[in-house]
């Protein structure tokens, strides 16, 4: 069955490999496959030219290992895959299939909490689930981490009752999960009060203290400073030296216990609520951004009396068809336009190089109750109205139920961050890198200004206009203050006469 399995899935992505199946007990190097909806499949027994290995737009990895031992029937096992480019870890949200199960290609697993939103795991290979090795609600899951097993006969099943996992099978150690152990190792001594021994010395007070990005996660769950485990492990002054994360846990089984006891004496004053996968990069990103991105912001009020009037007059026209065009759908039409008359502001710095758009692909800010996460109307500024309009509601639907793809979140050339609808009248957003801007968009206020042109809105010398304040944050590397302003007459521009972004 496996064996077949393996033939089923080539011609997907290697049409003119045919002898797999033959050289399947031959060979003994692992080798690649693919299948598509987001699985890159490996088995090993089968070998697969490297040059032939292909990727899909939409293909991410899932590490399946067949294996056939002495003691167990043949099996395949199905590790955590990388969802998204900057996924770390995930979380088992829930499984939807359970132990003995048939399952066929396709059917959905498991739900999977990532970095960005909550995705359905779909199954990449039909036979019947023999054992779940890491229940619904694991949290911290590392890439590579065993998942389950599938066999291909119901009568194999009872083989895994009792299965537990080896070292050998995840790709990344689960040390870093596990609770701490209560007796503290003999090499590294509790801080302060006995020097370590150390190989290397450990960093200066001030200086940049080097920790893998695990171990920077642990440590702010633990409520500990790496400073004071570097200071007692002597680890963290070099590239030579990291902290680890078994450091940091090592570090908190031995610190003293009076430590504890102050912790729970003043844990009836205040709850601590875990840092989800999406709210923990949303962190790293956005304290990124602002220590690398020499961020400058310029504000402008916009006159929206035209687009009210426009916007009016088209929906009498496309309510009918249950569409809605809103306030936003013409800020974006009218960033992207903006971005195509002033192309500086649709870039990226590179280091080496500036790298300039061709199309506009506009992030939007939406606000869920997992975090903040950016859908992306893509080629907005070829878009009418209506399309952008249908596409924000979806991908806002999308995104408020966790069911974004990564296609559907990853890249963007420019952003917009709308708070209007809340009253917010302005404020400065954080750009997100690599783009080089992104706008903020506030609540739109009365205003009375002394035009004598408008003789049906007259009171006395003046009149009545809807004023809303926006803010554009820039990246001073690619956007000179002057270009920021430029894009900010061109987008103002655009609103206060909208027909003409329909011309």
């Amino acid at each position: 069955m496996l064996k077949g399995a393996a033939t089923r899935a080539l011609p997907r992505v290697f049409p003119r490999v045919k002898r797999c199946s033959q050289n399947f007990r031959s060979y003994q190097s692992a080798a690649w496959c693919a299948v598509p909806r987001e699985r890159v499949v490996t088995l090993q027994g089968c070998h697969i030219p490297h040059g032939e290995l292909k990727y899909g737009r939409d293909w991410s990895i899932v590490l399946l290992q067949t294996r056939g031992m002495s003691s167990l029937p043949a099996h395949v096992k199905v590790s955590l895959p990388a969802l998204s480019p900057t996924m770390e870890m995930g979380t088992i949200v829930s499984w939807e299939k359970k132990e003995g199960d048939q399952l066929a290609e396709g059917d959905l697993l498991a739900e999977i909490e990532t970095d960005k939103a909550t995705m359905g795991f779909e199954t990449p290979e039909e036979g019947y689930l023999a054992k779940i090795v890491l229940p619904a609600g694991t949290k911290d899951i590392p890439l590579g981490k065993l998942l389950c097993i599938i066999v291909s006969s119901e009568a194999d099943i009872a083989a895994f009752k009792d299965y537990q996992p080896t070292e050998g099978d995840s790709a990344a150690a689960p040390a870093a999960v596990a609770p701490a152990t209560a007796t503290p190792s003999p090499t590294l001594p509790p801080p302060p009060t006995a020097p370590p021994a150390a190989h290397t010395p450990p960093p200066a007070p001030g200086a940049m203290i080097f920790a893998s990005p695990f171990a920077k996660k642990v440590a702010a769950e633990k409520g500990v400073d790496l400073a004071t485990i570097a200071a007692a492990s002597g680890k963290g002054g070099s590239t030579d030296s990291i902290i680890q994360a078994p450091d940091v846990e090592q570090f908190v089984g031995a610190a003293p216990a009076p430590a504890a006891a102050a912790v729970g004496a003043a844990s009836a004053d205040y709850s601590d609520v875990p840092v989800t996968n999406i709210r923990a990069v949303i962190a790293k990103r956005l304290v990124q951004s602002k220590q690398t991105v020499p961020h400058y912001y310029l504000t402008v009020d916009v006159a929206m009396d035209e687009v009210a009037q426009l916007r009016r007059q088209l929906n009498s026209l496309v309510e009918a068809e249950g569409n809605k065009l809103s306030f936003n759908d013409f800020i974006i039409k009218a960033s992207a336009l903006a971005c195509m008359k002033v192309p500086e502001v649709n870039s990226s710095w590179m280091d080496k190089f500036i790298r300039m758009y061709k199309s506009v692909d506009v992030s939007v800010a939406v606000s869920t109750d997992r975090g903040l996460i950016t859908p992306i109307v893509f080629s907005a500024n070829s878009k009418g109205l209506l399309a952008i309009s249908e596409d924000v509601r979806r991908l806002a639907a999308k995104a408020r139920e966790g069911k974004l793809q990564p296609q559907e979140f990853q890249g963007g050339t420019f952003s917009v961050s709308n708070l209007g609808m809340t009253g917010v009248k302005s404020f400065s957003a954080v750009i997100n890198p690599p783009q080089s801007c992104i706008l903020a968009v506030g609540a739109k206020t009365q205003s009375e200004t002394g035009c004598l042109c408008c003789q049906d809105t007259l009171h006395g010398r003046y009149r009545t206009t809807q004023m809303m304040t926006v803010t554009l944050s820039c990246d001073h590397r690619t956007v000179d203050g002057a270009v920021g302003a430029q894009w900010l007459q061109a987008f103002k521009g655009y609103l206060e006469k909208p027909y003409t972004m329909i011309l």
